[in-house]
């Protein structure tokens, strides 16, 4: 009964907290790990209780990396619009610790009801990141969240700045900050090693060019069609790779990333990698271009209406570029390059190299720039939950990184040179450009 007792309270002082967070605008509240019970070791009151939202590919991958991190989080529900999904979760979870008990869920809204959570780990199409960030932390809700952050820039700052009003850790899921080589090579270039940096090349995955017809056909019983869709414009329930979804079809479950309602395609799927990457090297984590122009190739036929291919040009108020398009475009392909006036540095993944290798060699010294470590991405979440740190992957870093796809999809759109403010995160004397900031949300949802 202790131990209940204990974690009631320590979930109670959470969501209280919260809620005071919340009635303070702007102000950052952060609670100390020693307000909650959880140094030493761990005990039923110390431990982080979870739930996923969101049971697909990288939900499950997600959900696997915490079920291994160890007793101090314990995944004890799930949730996914598709009922198959979410019993692959359930069995992924009860398998993993010898029962029957995790609970299942179709709608987040029951599942923030009904359960006593500490934190969330969802994985979601793109459309539906603000919405679900937004009402787990108005439950006060610590969350893990997959990039791109947000489908538009004006979601990602209503999430950053509701994230930061109730006081709570987030984490992002770029991973490859918690990885050996990026992390290295930002170091590096952060600290001089190739010199002077004034352009930086970032190449992203092509796209599809074009995608099936629409293959109407009916709802599967296992899939609430009209939460999936959220808040986005209706449409008939579609299997968005042309493939039967009841006879091993993905449905809707992949490609929809190739449609606009949904996502920017490899753009926006990939910017919040490696443009990530780009922005650490050069401390721009914060800020944003200034001036925006470039022009992308979409579909001309099917249902995908992405760009396949795409190159825009951001240039930054110290007068720094950086260049973002598709692979094929660029000449060391995937990854983030810096070209200094003593040498260059790419990294990708599975590669690093250098203008000269001896420039790989240097060690950072101790009067230098050390940049954020984790050696594993999750565990750095669950570990800030406890300290109250911040994340190595940070909600305004995951803003901010995102924003120069959405500022170079929205530059390809008008077709025309686009001046940006990165301070008040609207066009200057651009009232057709800014009209893309946020997306329109369909009845009866709204941000």
């Amino acid at each position: 009964m202790a131990n209940t007792t204990q974690q009631t309270s320590r979930r109670l002082f959470l969501k209280k907290s919260a809620g005071l967070a919340a009635g303070i605008v702007g102000f950052p509240y952060l609670i100390r790990s020693s307000a909650l019970g959880l140094a030493g070791t761990v005990s039923p009151s110390n431990r982080l209780l979870m739930a996923q939202i969101g049971c697909g590919g990288m939900g499950t991958g997600n959900m696997k990396s915490f079920l291994e991190i160890g007793p101090d989080v314990q995944v004890v529900a799930v949730c996914d619009v598709d009922a198959r999904h979410a019993q692959n979760g359930k069995k992924n979870v009860d398998s993993t610790y010898g029962n029957q008990d995790c609970r299942i869920y179709q709608d987040f809204h029951e599942l923030l009801e009904r359960e006593s959570l500490d934190v969330i780990s969802h994985a979601l199409p793109d459309h539906w990141h603000a919405a679900v960030t937004l009402a787990c932390a108005r439950k006060g809700l610590d969350m893990y969240g997959e990039k791109p952050f947000a489908r538009s820039i004006g979601e990602g700052r209503a999430m950053c700045d509701t994230i930061r009003r109730y006081g709570l850790i987030w984490q992002t899921g770029s991973w490859q900050r918690s990885v050996r080589d990026f992390h290295h090579a930002a170091e590096l270039v952060r600290n001089g090693r190739i010199g002077t940096v004034k352009y930086v090349e970032v190449g992203l995955p092509d796209g599809a060019s074009s995608g099936p017809g629409p293959s109407i056909e009916p709802t599967p019983d296992q899939i609430n069609w009209n939460m999936w869709l959220g808040s986005a414009p209706w449409r008939p329930y579609q299997n968005f790779n042309g493939k039967p979804g009841n006879s091993g079809g993905r449905g809707p479950h992949w490609d929809w990333r190739w449609i606009m309602d949904y996502s920017g395609g490899q753009l926006t799927d990939w910017a919040g990698h490696h443009v990530d990457i780009a922005h650490w090297g050069l401390g721009l984590e914060h800020t944003g271009p200034v001036e925006i122009e470039g022009k992308g190739e979409y579909p001309t036929e099917g249902i995908y209406d992405v760009p396949f291919a795409y190159n825009f040009l951001c240039t930054y108020i110290n007068g720094i570029q950086i260049r973002v398009a598709n692979a094929s475009q660029l000449p060391h392909g995937m990854g983030a390059c810096w070209y200094g006036d003593k040498g260059w540095i790419h990294v990708t993944r599975g590669q690093l190299q250098a203008s000269d290798t001896k420039i790989l060699e240097e060690k950072i010294g101790s009067g230098e720039i050390p940049l954020y470590k984790s050696q594993n991405h999750h565990r750095n979440f669950i570990d800030c939950v406890k300290s109250r740190k911040e994340t190595i992957a940070p909600a305004e870093t995951a803003h901010r990184s995102i924003s120069v796809g959405l500022l170079g999809e929205i530059a390809m759109l008008t077709g025309r040179k686009l001046y940006w403010n990165p301070e008040t995160e609207q066009f200057i004397r651009d009232d057709d450009a800014n009209r893309y900031l946020m997306r329109p949300y369909r009845a009866p949802w709204y941000l």
